[in-house]
């Protein structure tokens, strides 16, 4: 059962995480490429800022982005500045949604995100913690997914397998690491591939953050997983 209480307070402990570890950083380092393709540590705050605005439009009943062109239009703009202003924009923006949070409401209402996906509001604070975490780790600064937190691996590793789960182009797969397990891919009666692996490499395989070459596959090869 989703306690959302319990993932507001985690949200808030890794955006304090986050901000601490950028404020080390100098303007140049912000100009610098991060982990993920064609995007600087500039785009990456610039776009966890932004996520942060476009979540209390969910919550007070808006679209998330005006449109895809707008939001990628957003973080471009906001790409470039300085570090002072990134740091200031993302724990803003960050007390904004927590704000939104405290009103009270339905926890249990559906409510609608981005491309038409909707889901229950008190999954949102943990879709949010799903954000900084990853792209904490994305920037590249000495935050790695050995880092996150134990109960924050094992649930986003349980979601990821669970959005994979009946992909036709996944075969039937048992994920362990050799404590849990999970199945995804295409239905079926038994798997036809056990992938085990330490927790951070399952999860980093599945968000797609890492190759799998740390991982081992019995029954065929490594399964190639569809981009999120």
């Amino acid at each position: 059962m989703i306690d959302h209480a319990r993932d507001l307070a985690s949200v808030r402990d890794a955006t304090e995480r986050l901000l601490s570890a950028v404020g080390k950083l100098d303007n140049a380092s912000v100009t610098e490429s991060s982990r993920l393709p064609g995007w600087t540590r500039g785009h990456v705050l610039a776009h966890l800022a932004r996520n942060a605005d476009a979540l209390v439009n969910v919550f007070e009943g808006r679209p998330m982005y005006v449109s895809g062109e707008a939001r990628d239009a957003d973080i471009e703009r906001d790409a470039p500045r300085p570090l002072d202003a990134q740091l200031a924009d993302v724990r803003e923006s960050a007390a904004r949604l927590q704000d939104a949070w405290a009103v009270p409401g339905d926890w249990s209402r559906t409510v609608e995100l981005r491309n038409g996906i909707t889901d229950a509001a008190s999954r949102v604070p943990f879709r949010r913690w799903v954000e900084v975490e990853l792209h904490h780790v994305d920037l590249g600064i000495g935050y790695e997914l050995e880092d996150l937190p134990a109960e924050f691996t094992e649930r986003e590793s349980e979601f990821l397998a669970a959005r994979f789960a009946g992909h036709p182009d996944v075969p039937p797969t048992r994920l362990t690491d050799g404590t849990r397990a999970w199945s995804t891919g295409r239905e079926a009666s038994a798997p036809e591939v056990t992938v085990t692996g330490r927790p951070a490499d399952l999860l980093g395989w599945l968000a797609g953050r890492r190759e799998g070459t740390a991982l081992s596959a019995q029954g065929g090869p490594l399964p190639a997983l569809p981009p999120l």
